[in-house]
């Protein structure tokens, strides 16, 4: 299992969205926890500016931005639509 540390610009984000999807968002970290599950949420490695940081899908729209800490350890980054990337 995978540990997660929140980033304060992520918690401002999250606070953010509507309760619906931060219900969404709540469920899908704590599948993310669970490798067997990153197949499923489509994580993957981003280029570019985000070079060395990952990302995994919430739903269609919504995708969050995280970078490994240690093989265990993972900072989420940032929650957003496909513009985060930006």
């Amino acid at each position: 299992m995978l540990s997660l540390v929140y980033a304060p610009v992520f918690v401002r984000q999250l606070n953010k969205l509507d309760e619906n999807l931060k219900e969404e968002v709540v469920e899908k970290n704590e599948m993310f926890k669970d490798v067997s599950n990153h197949q499923y949420l489509k994580v993957h490695k981003l280029h570019g500016k985000l070079n060395n940081r990952y990302s995994f899908s919430v739903n269609y729209n919504y995708r969050i931005i995280f970078e490994y800490a240690t093989k265990n350890n993972v900072n989420i980054l940032a929650i957003g639509d496909h513009n985060i990337y930006k």
